[in-house]
């Protein structure tokens, strides 16, 4: 049992191995071992969840295997309380991505292989305690979005608007190719942030990328304050914190239906656990001092997500722009540096993972099949998607958190802490961003699902079939039971944001 986050890092990447031996007419074959490749990770983050003893807390199931001694770099695996879901998060998303793109037609070895390569480097971020290892792992993650959405997304187009109206079509507004490229630069650019602020804390905590080691140092404040800077900065890119949140609409609306679930479900969140593992868990000092700033962020993004998602026609930059919004809520239980908001912000990310997982799968198998993503021309398609129309309520009454569904465990956590924290007034503009969703939800169920169906609309509408029912199952499945079960995920979860809130000095 000691060797569980090395065998869910291997996983995959034994599963892209295997791939890449594979002959490309072995579609079939690519398939099933990709599949393989998801059921090791699957199978370790229930024993995490299993065996994770949230009485002794800390860093459990270690694993350490040096590197280079002389600069304090090793491959050093391990996981908390805050870990152990998200681990669990990454591994549904990772399975039920590969069963939604089980019908791809188009250059399948690729595909799968670069799926197999990004979700290795997702596992590696949740599950590194060294520094340098934590950044190799989470460019692995990112960089493979350029190549998924650039030769299998979809292209789409934009009519301009304001000032840049002209500008649109001349720089490929809505085309996979600008979505691609503005992603990788958004990120990439992120990145240098990330790389100076661990290079510093090496410099400033005795050369050395161990996590704790470095947990342990006295960093004065303004060293502190930069490094704390620089990752929020660098992490809120990946997270979408206003105003750098530009890429992550044309980038979910140009990805297909398995880079949008690991994009959404799973990537964003890299960036919210780097704010969190790094800026708060290492830097408590400039985490208490710059907590207004993360938290004045964060309601603008809740706000201003839900209302551009509200003006939204396109249901792709509908889900996009929420998806904004529901991060702004996981940024906010951070900020409130308290028991109920962190636990929630950490809930948030699963929660808003799964149900934005859902919403995207459905979504792209909707436009595959009626190749119409404009709100205005659909209509009436729940008399021939009632399965597809069914999975779309769930997400949505997820999202806007109705009792009984992991959404509203979240926001209540959320709200909560936001409520109890030094800053109160938080809670009213969480509260009209959950509202505004509410509206924005119910208007695309009723415009899309709703109403009678025109013949001229009909032609070539189904329902999901085959492997699609098992991906759709599965997230739906795990919203109902994160949200009559949420102890399932509170257990661990507890523990981890306990001994965050005592580095905190709460």
């Amino acid at each position: 049992m000691t060797h569980i986050l090395s065998a869910t890092l291997l996983g995959p990447l034994l599963a892209a191995a295997a791939i890449l031996a594979l002959p490309a007419r072995a579609a079939r074959a690519i398939r099933w071992v990709s599949v393989a490749g998801a059921l090791v990770p699957l199978a370790g983050s229930l024993l995490l969840l299993a065996r994770y003893d949230p009485r002794a807390g800390g860093f459990q199931f270690l694993e350490t295997v040096p590197l280079i001694p002389e600069i304090g770099l090793a491959f050093r695996l391990g996981v908390d309380g805050i870990a152990v879901p998200l681990v669990f998060l990454t591994a549904i998303i990772h399975l039920t991505s590969l069963f939604v793109s089980w019908s791809l037609a188009e250059r399948e070895k690729e595909f799968f292989l670069f799926i197999a390569l990004l979700v290795t480097g997702v596992y590696g971020v949740f599950v590194s305690l060294d520094l340098f290892v934590f950044f190799l792992f989470y460019e692995l993650a990112v960089l493979p979005m350029y190549v998924l959405i650039g030769i299998w997304g979809s292209s789409m187009e934009i009519e301009g608007r304001g000032p840049f109206a002209a500008l649109f079509p001349k720089i490929g507004v809505g085309r996979k190719e600008y979505g691609a490229m503005k992603l990788t630069l958004y990120l990439l650019a992120g990145s240098a942030f990330i790389l100076v602020g661990i290079f510093l804390l090496w410099v400033e905590g005795g050369r050395t990328f161990d996590y704790a080691t470095l947990a342990a140092e006295r960093l004065g404040v303004g060293v502190q304050r930069s490094a704390f800077l620089l990752f929020y900065v660098g992490f809120g890119v990946l997270a979408g914190i206003w105003p750098f949140h530009t890429w992550s609409p044309d980038g979910h609306a140009a990805a297909p239906a398995a880079g949008s679930m690991m994009h959404a479900g799973v990537l964003m969140k890299l960036g919210a656990y780097g704010v969190l593992r790094l800026g708060f868990g290492l830097l408590p000092a400039a985490g208490a001092e710059l907590a207004w700033l993360v938290g004045g962020i964060a309601v603008v993004n809740i706000v201003y997500g839900a209302l551009a998602a509200g003006r939204q026609t396109d249901i792709k930059y509908l889900i996009a722009y929420s998806s904004v919004s529901h991060m702004g809520i996981v940024m906010l239980g951070m900020a409130a540096l308290n028991e109920p908001g962190l636990s929630g912000s950490v809930y948030q990310m699963v929660a808003h993972g799964v149900m934005t997982a859902l919403f995207f799968a459905l979504v792209n198998l909707v436009y595959g099949i009626s190749h119409v993503r404009d709100m205005t021309a659909m209509g009436g398609y729940a008399a021939r998607m009632p399965g597809i129309a069914t999975f779309f309520v769930l997400a949505g009454l997820s999202s806007l958190g109705l009792p009984g569904l992991a959404g509203f465990t979240a926001e209540l956590l959320v709200f909560l802490g936001a409520w109890t924290s030094s800053h109160a007034w938080w809670l009213i503009p969480a509260l009209i961003g959950a509202f505004v969703t509410a509206l924005y939800v119910l208007r695309a169920v009723r415009t899309i699902f709703l109403g009678p169906l025109e013949p001229a609309r009909s032609s070539g509408l189904r329902d999901a079939r085959g492997a699609e029912w098992v991906g759709f199952a599965i997230l739906g499945g795990a919203l109902v039971l994160l949200g009559v079960w949420p102890r399932l995920l509170l257990r661990p979860l507890n523990a981890g944001v306990g001994e965050l809130l005592m580095r905190l000095g709460g």
